[in-house]
């Protein structure tokens, strides 16, 4: 049974409804959709119902059991401005749903240099890394008031903007080209506790592969990526689910470290506006997602 426009809607609604007021979901919050094409209509009708900027994208990868049932390899969400926070050598705070599910991630962070044609829907990875200005490395929020999102797998996944609360942007990696980054040794810690270690190369063609999926996605679902938007390649240490009030800590090779402290997200306030998209950091994320100087 093919989901209906008005059902994607009504899921779509139901999502924004729980995250504006930072509430839980028991249960996936209407039919669950057969397919990712399904998945990504509710998440189309979402990004279009919360209207605000997008900073970025988040790409996460799809379980090997399941990459021929859904046919990618890859999934996507979108990563807004409110919800973005600069990492200057300090631990900043990032909300999460304390009533769902809550992880953090360390990412390699790709930016984007140029607007990708929006005809062109085929890269190759000399292409899409030649679509990338900088290197820097992060931490994905991962959050979604849905606590059974990632048990439920992909389709639940991408519809609740591919379980994205959030991004903490670390350091840049000089001459990220001839740096090797993908071969470096990431860990995760959480309260100090070192809880996963990987590398980008575990990723099928890397963090490149990711930012060539990206273009690919997004010129068939017809959404302009701009220069400056951000690209979070994956979670190279795994995803570990943690709490409000845990310091978080991602490790990149002994060069460079992220931290930030999760905390509980606020009700979304009913006035909120968000101002004009500044360069990427420019301001922080205070604990209930809003920018501040």
């Amino acid at each position: 049974m093919t989901l209906e426009k008005n059902d994607a809607a009504d899921i779509a609604h139901r999502f924004l409804s729980a995250r504006r007021a930072a509430a839980s979901l028991p249960a996936y919050p209407g039919e669950m959709p057969s397919s990712v094409e399904e998945a990504y209509a509710i998440q189309d009708a979402a990004i279009a119902a919360w209207n605000q900027p997008i900073i970025g994208w988040k790409v996460g990868r799809v379980p090997a059991a399941l990459v021929s049932r859904f046919g990618t390899e890859r999934i996507a969400g979108p990563i807004f401005a409110s919800r973005t926070a600069l990492a200057a050598g300090g631990e900043v705070e990032m909300p999460v749903f304390d009533k769902g599910f809550a992880a953090a991630e360390a990412e390699f962070l790709l930016r984007i240099g140029r607007k990708p044609d929006p005809a062109q829907t085929r890269f190759t990875l000399e292409e899409a890394a030649d679509m990338i200005d900088a290197v820097h490395v992060g931490i994905e929020i991962a959050s979604s008031p849905l606590r059974a999102i990632n048990e439920l797998g992909p389709v639940a996944i991408v519809s609740d903007f591919g379980n994205n609360n959030g991004l903490v942007v670390g350091p840049a990696i000089a001459d990220w080209q001839t740096s090797g980054f993908e071969t470096w040794p990431v860990s995760t810690f959480i309260d100090g506790v070192e809880v996963g270690t990987g590398q980008a190369t575990g990723f099928p063609n890397g963090a490149i592969g990711a930012a060539r999926f990206l273009f690919e996605l997004m010129a068939r679902r017809g959404i302009a990526l701009e220069p400056g938007q951000w690209i979070s390649s994956g979670a190279v240490s795994g995803v570990h689910d943690a709490r409000p009030g845990q310091s978080i800590e991602a490790r990149f090779a002994d060069k460079m470290q992220v931290r930030c402290r999760l905390v509980a997200a606020a009700p979304f306030p009913v006035e909120k506006r968000v101002g004009e998209l500044l360069e990427p950091g420019a301001r922080r994320a205070s604990s209930d997602g809003q920018r501040t100087s």
